[in-house]
């Protein structure tokens, strides 16, 4: 686990990771594992659930400090409760950094500064989550469609 959220940098430290396991919620399971941070993950982390996976991969971006987040459904194939945590995570990641997030889930982008709804290869609407659910457009259908009970 260590050298999977450090990819070896040699820049890093064993805090520095566990700082980043932390922030994004990845210590959770990862203080479950037998070794813990000494536990050796399989090729392409069969051993891992998804949202395992995409936990340290989020890790790994917080360990690196980058300027620029590019999200690209990050919650996709995951269960609720792992959702709620990578959730958590992206508002964390996001903290004093610009972020791109490209999601089919509203959830993931709801508190997004500016939301561009995309339909057809064109800019449909853009705005806040509020703007955009005050006027009738495309992102108050989707939003309709994942939240409200029929």
């Amino acid at each position: 686990v260590m050298e999977n959220i450090s990819l070896n940098r040699s820049e890093l430290s064993a805090s520095d990771v566990r700082q980043a396991a932390k922030i994004v919620n990845a210590d959770t399971f990862i203080e479950k594992l037998p070794k813990r941070y000494d536990e050796e993950i399989m090729e392409r982390g069969s051993t891992l659930s998804s949202g395992q996976r995409q936990l340290l991969s989020f890790a790994r971006t917080i360990a690196s400090k980058p300027s620029l987040l590019i999200l690209d459904e990050a919650t996709a194939n995951i269960d609720t409760e792992t959702e709620l945590l990578i959730q958590d995570a992206i508002n964390k990641m996001s903290a004093n950094r610009s972020m791109i997030a490209v999601a089919h889930r509203i959830s993931t982008i709801a508190n997004a500064d500016k939301i561009i709804v995309m339909h057809k290869g064109r800019v449909a609407e853009q705005g806040t989550r509020d703007e955009l659910l005050e006027r009738n457009g495309l992102f108050k259908v989707l939003y309709k469609l994942q939240y409200e009970e029929f």
